[in-house]
């Protein structure tokens, strides 16, 4: 293998499956080519917190050994999602003295100014993911996106900051550490599926981003290019499969398969006969049950969503509406559904950006693995992966995460 080779990965670390995609980046253009997919099971999560270290910790194993094998890489570092509950989205305003007016600002004085304005809006056991500008005021003059090389001797910031409890975040970490993964950052799941998905107009116009997991739902809300709002909701696509083994009296194995071939987001007009084996039975149920049953669950989880789009103000406010990623984007109808119960045009999320033929990639469930590589490509300067120690703590994340959506597309986007 040639030296110069540059790889980016990223691993989705999810309740239910771990995915994994590993992208060769060309050293002309900069477009990633998928060489590598790979996925696994997941144990030991508890709606996307890690309950026991050894689970995550084989399922990462066995996903990068696939997508090992396929693309002819070693991984020994990458870019690592986070979910659950616990993140948080926290608006915040922080000022500085920069120096004389001839000084032009630079690099360090973004990361100061930063932590100034972090300081105190988020709690000690927390760790900062993500620090995204709003706007930058320098001397007066409002409106600044990028205030990198102005000349001024004030400069104040708005932003919102996303964090997670700090526990969460080390014991995602002992994870990957247990397969032998260093992890260059850690983002929110939410977030890297939206990098992977989101178009330039979708950002400006206003959009959200909804991603249908196995035990959660992700929302972020962007608008006028900005992160406007991160809420993460403890349901997912397994309370669908337990709701349908429950009132059909069928195991979850069974349930899964009737969810995944039978389900419909919107229940059918005429019911129709469902015939799914059980081991050596043959299971006849009604269209019109398995409708019932899973509307009434997706009624839970999109009146949850609404209120999350009520707490950032953009309900029925957003001109490019919906869009949906995760597993649950694959469920019959699920758009039409989405239209309904939000009232703004929804559709499914399809990552752009990437070469290469790998049909499972395109698949929405890939969303935010292919985010994370995306991601991999700025962490670790052009997918030149190294092997060391872990995050130096909320400063060094911040750091990295910051610039996350100040250049979205500028490098990211092919």
């Amino acid at each position: 293998m040639q030296e110069n080779s540059r790889y980016a990965v990223g691993i989705d670390i999810g309740t239910t499956t771990v995915r994994c995609v590993v992208g060769h980046i060309d050293g002309a253009t900069g477009t990633p080519t998928i060489v590598g997919v790979g996925s696994a099971p997941t144990k030991g999560m508890r709606k996307g917190v890690v309950a026991n270290l050894d689970g995550p910790a084989g399922a990462i194993d066995e996903a990068l050994g696939e997508a090992e094998r396929m693309s002819g890489y070693q991984v020994n570092a990458a870019t690592l999602s986070i979910n659950g509950s616990h993140i948080v989205s926290t608006k915040a305003e922080g000022m500085i003295a920069v120096g004389s007016a001839e000084h032009a600002i630079n690099q360090e004085d973004i990361y100061r100014i930063e932590e100034v304005a972090t300081v105190g809006k988020v709690p000690p056991n927390r760790s900062i993911l993500e620090v995204v500008p709003h706007e930058y005021i320098l001397d007066g003059q409002g409106g600044i996106k990028d205030p990198l090389g102005m000349t001024g001797t004030r400069l104040e910031i708005r932003a919102n900051v996303v964090s997670a409890l700090a526990p969460h975040l080390n014991n995602l970490e002992k994870s990957a550490d247990l397969a032998k993964v260093h992890a260059n950052s850690i983002t929110p799941s939410i977030l890297a599926a939206a990098r992977a998905v989101l178009t330039e107009s979708q950002l400006e116009n206003g959009v959200a981003v909804i991603d249908l997991g196995g035990a959660t739902t992700s929302v972020a809300i962007f608008e006028e290019g900005d992160l406007q709002h991160v809420g993460v909701i403890p349901q997912g696509g397994v309370n669908i499969t337990n709701d349908l083994a429950i009132c059909l009296k069928t195991d979850p194995e069974v349930a899964e398969k009737i969810k995944l071939a039978h389900a419909s987001a919107v229940p059918r007009k005429e019911a129709e006969g469902v015939s799914v084996k059980d081991g050596d039975e043959l299971l006849s149920l009604n269209s019109t049950e398995i409708d019932e049953i899973v509307e009434a669950r997706l009624e839970e989880i999109f009146d949850a969503v609404q209120k999350e789009l009520k707490r950032a103000g953009r309900s029925g406010k957003l001109p490019s509406g919906v869009v949906l990623t995760g597993g649950g984007a694959s469920m019959k109808r699920i758009t039409e559904y989405a239209k309904q119960s939000l009232g703004v045009a929804a559709r499914i999320g399809k990552p752009t950006g990437y070469g290469g033929v790998a049909e499972d990639v395109e698949h929405p469930a890939y969303a935010t693995a292919l985010g994370l590589m995306f991601t991999d490509i700025s962490d670790v300067g052009g997918g030149s992966h190294k092997s060391g120690g872990g995050l130096a703590g909320t400063g060094a994340v911040a750091k990295k995460a910051s610039g996350m959506f100040r250049n979205f597309f500028k490098n990211f986007k092919v």
